[in-house]
């Protein structure tokens, strides 16, 4: 029994107000792989910088909350409005230089404009072809453009069959650059406006034409938050009237008449007027690799902790499968063969989409953490090909060892557990050994999941220091080696201790 003395300090710990009086926070769903000047890093391990982590900052502080970004891949970031917000990932608004789009102003709530864009077209400085619109058309040339944007749809009805997808605009930028794949980008004003001023690309790019088509950026949010919504109208209207938000675009080199027609519309005055000039921001880059090696160590984490937790459960499941289909009745053998037979013919990325996004739209109760369901997916994937690794090995031992092991007293359970499964083992060891290696490579398919391992880290890093794409290359398969390499060990060793060979796994 404690003593009665002890009970004061305790009282009043749990009676002091502590964490009840912390801030609460705007969760905000963004995508920083895109890069600036939205979301980017300066320093590489430092913190985000762009021109909407500011207006985040700005909305929290208004609102009275504490800005708190949540990464995602940028086409799905709407649907973690579906999602809990009290989870890890759950997310209050998205703000990551989405348009105004029929689509999604149906299924969400939107708040007013906070920036007007323009498609720009960029072409290389020394491609004299390009020199406005119509030479597009005229020349076929291949236009790079991102995948669900405004500029996609615009590209495909104006020049059908010359557009070329990618998921993010900073990949399109450097195919142009490296004349790959895509000969031009077309792609939002604040976007152009950065990556031609890049350092990087110094005397690269060119700005073709006037802009085109112009848009509205807008954050979106759920329907039923109509205090956030309003305090969020209420913050970007005083912000473009007081002149906040032109301080933040003019540091990010974005600000143009546009914004100024914007204010007018959405207050009736223009901005306030500005002193002095607003020092643009930097461009990111530390000119070396070394600082970016913890990210890669930490995300590596992320994948062994992935693959080792979602292996074990896909071999248990394995030999429930492949006994059940050897040894069990019809309405046994008939689901096993149907879930073998679908996971195996459909891609673990649609599976891993269909967990995370899909499914808990049908069953609100499934909605679980990012991890928990990658590791279901993984688990779930592989245990269709490890199912298969067993039965073979199941087959391949002589039906006259379950005959005399019955013979002998044995029930069917016993036999199958003591001298069947054991045997069986022992015979798919090397290529059981071959899947686990291919799992550490499948994990980066979570990535679509928000979960940042290994490969998501790669290519995060990646745009914002294209300058070591080959030291950062070399780095992320390293890292995937040191990883594999001791499986292949393994494997070979206990090729050697059991006299089998490896039938190289499902990869």
């Amino acid at each position: 029994m404690k003593p009665r003395w002890l009970l004061v300090p305790l009282a009043l710990v749990f009676a002091s107000p502590g964490p009840a009086q912390e801030k609460k926070e705007l969760r905000w769903g963004t995508d920083p792989v895109g890069g600036g000047p939205y979301i980017y890093k300066d320093d590489p391990n430092g913190p985000y910088v762009g021109f909407e982590v500011e207006l985040a900052e700005y909305l929290a502080k208004k609102l009275g909350r504490v800005s708190t970004p949540v990464e995602a891949e940028w086409s799905t970031l709407p649907e973690l409005l579906d999602k809990p917000r009290d989870g890890e990932k759950g997310i209050d608004i998205v703000l990551n230089g989405y348009e105004a789009r029929d689509d999604l102003k149906m299924k969400y709530a939107a708040a007013v404009p906070y920036y007007v864009y323009r498609l720009q077209l960029v072409a290389r400085k020394d491609d004299d072809e390009v020199t406005g619109w119509p030479a597009l058309g005229a020349k076929k040339k291949r236009i790079g453009v991102l995948e669900g944007s405004v500029a996609f749809d615009y590209c495909n009805k104006r020049f059908p069959g010359q557009t070329v997808v990618n998921k993010d605009v900073a990949t399109m930028f450097n195919a142009v650059a490296d004349k790959t794949h895509a000969d031009v980008t077309v792609q939002d004003n604040p976007a152009c406006v950065f990556y031609v001023d890049d350092p990087k690309y110094k005397d690269k790019f060119k700005l073709v034409g006037d802009g085109r088509q112009p848009g509205e950026y807008l954050i979106y949010l759920r329907k039923g938050d109509k205090e956030l919504l309003d305090g969020i109208n209420d913050a970007i209207k005083e912000g473009l009237k007081d002149g906040t938000l032109r301080r933040i675009y003019r540091k990010y080199g974005i600000w143009n008449a546009d914004q100024e027609w914007l204010t007018e519309k959405l207050t009736g005055e223009f901005p306030a007027d500005e002193d002095g000039e607003v020092e643009r921001a930097g461009r990111g880059g530390s000119g070396s690799v070394w600082p970016l090696v913890p990210q890669l160590v930490r995300a590596a984490g992320m994948t062994v902790f992935l693959s080792i937790a979602s292996f074990p459960l896909a071999m248990l499941a394995g030999v429930v499968i492949a006994i059940g289909r050897v040894y069990g009745p019809v309405w046994v053998k008939a689901p096993f063969a149907v879930f073998v037979e679908v996971i195996r013919g459909t891609p673990l990325l649609l599976q891993l989409y269909f967990l995370f996004f899909i499914l808990p739209k049908w069953v609100p109760g499934l909605a679980l953490d990012p991890i928990y369901i990658g590791i279901l997916g993984l688990a779930l994937n592989y245990a269709a090909y490890e199912a298969e690794n067993y039965r073979a090995g199941i087959q391949s031992i002589p039906r006259g060892q379950m005959e005399a092991a019955l013979a002998l007293g044995m029930s069917p359970f016993t036999a199958i557990r003591t001298v069947i499964v054991p045997q069986a083992v022992r015979v798919v060891i090397p290529p059981v050994t071959n899947d686990f290696i291919a799992l550490f490579k499948d994990t980066s398919v979570c990535s679509v999941i928000l979960i940042t391992e290994l490969t998501r880290k790669y290519n995060e890093l990646y745009n914002f220091n294209r300058d070591l794409v080959v030291e950062l290359a070399f780095l992320t398969a390293g890292l995937y080696l040191l990883m594999s390499y001791p499986m292949s060990l393994l494997a070979r060793f206990l090729e050697r201790r059991t006299g089998t060979h490896a039938a190289g796994g499902h990869r």
